[in-house]
């Protein structure tokens, strides 16, 4: 069988079925990703053009949408292009930057979720020292540490899996590249136990982080349930209930993908549980942060009645 050195490309075997639904995955794929550049791309200008928004989550919210995206161009075009052509293909090279850009963005969003909890934090269980504890400096500061860890978390993870030889041939059972998949082809123990402490190092500060949701949540509930007033406590649990969303979807989907027991594992269940956790959150995650976020929502609203408004008159001018 060939080795890493000689072997220039991958096979993503797990669309491969007939051509019906070939198309249909990739009618749904198209759907999925319109939804996801339109919405965040919509956040994105939204929070960058209005002040009101310019606040320590508006910033991590301008934040996760730039890796929601990242997420969605780095997986669905080559799906969508293997689907629409009745192909498998993909670069030994394409397949490694697929990856490292992957883990990239799907890291960062993790940390960044997990600053965006401490700042909920800050903002009920210690409201007076917000501006201290959250100004300009210190959340780009909290950003860039969330960003920087995210790129190095995927250098060491794309570089130690694509050191490894591959002698079980090139065939991955996935609609793009990802660690468990390519491991499934290495003939090197010593490289396999590598990536196995590799993976283990990032499970354990995966594990802290949601430690640390956890016993922030545990703090911001006992902070509100002792808000003497029912507006009160619903204003505040309103501010905590989006975040916490896509927390939920966020690591509900990655354990279903990646905890379940071999023994129900199938190739279609595989490709539905990647699928929830690779593609569908940072679609939702937009929609959740809109529904949720009542001054995000009023911004939403008048942009769009502003675009809406601008396309009538140069309508109406041209005719």
């Amino acid at each position: 069988m060939s080795n890493s050195s000689s072997m220039s490309q991958f096979l993503l075997l797990a669309l491969a079925d007939r051509r019906e639904l070939q198309l249909l995955h990739f009618w749904l794929f198209l759907a999925i990703s319109l939804a996801a550049l339109l919405a965040n791309g919509l956040i994105l200008s939204t929070v960058a053009c209005d002040h009101h928004l310019h606040t320590p989550m508006g910033f991590f919210l301008l934040n996760l949408s730039l890796t929601d995206l990242g997420c969605i161009c780095t997986t669905v075009p080559k799906a969508m292009h293997n689907s629409l052509h009745n192909t498998t293909t993909i670069s030994y090279t394409g397949c490694a930057a697929q990856l490292f850009f992957f883990l990239f963005f799907i890291s960062s969003e993790y940390f960044l979720l997990t600053i965006m909890c401490y700042d909920r934090y800050v903002a009920i269980c210690k409201p007076l020292h917000y501006g201290t504890l959250l100004g300009s400096r210190a959340c780009a500061h909290m950003a860039a540490a969330a960003w920087a860890t995210g790129f190095l978390n995927a250098l060491l993870h794309t570089a130690n899996t694509f050191s490894l030889p591959l002698c079980q041939g090139n065939a991955l059972d996935q609609f793009f590249c990802e660690i468990p998949h390519i491991l499934k082809l290495s003939c090197s123990h010593s490289g396999y136990l590598r990536e196995i402490g590799l993976i283990g190092v990032s499970a354990c500060l995966v594990f802290g982080c949601f430690i640390f949701i956890v016993f922030s949540y545990v703090q911001i509930f006992r902070a509100v349930l002792r808000i003497p007033s029912q507006q009160g406590r619903h204003k505040a649990f309103s501010t905590c209930l989006p975040h916490l969303a896509v927390v939920s979807l966020f690591v509900s989907t990655v354990m279903l993908s990646h905890l379940k027991p071999p023994s129900i594992s199938s190739p279609s269940l595989d490709l539905a549980l990647t699928v929830l956790y690779s593609v569908v959150p940072p679609a939702l995650n937009p929609f959740i942060y809109s529904l949720r976020n009542q001054e995000l929502k009023d911004a939403l609203r008048k942009r769009m009645t502003g675009c809406f408004s601008g396309a009538i008159k140069c309508l109406f001018s041209g005719v």
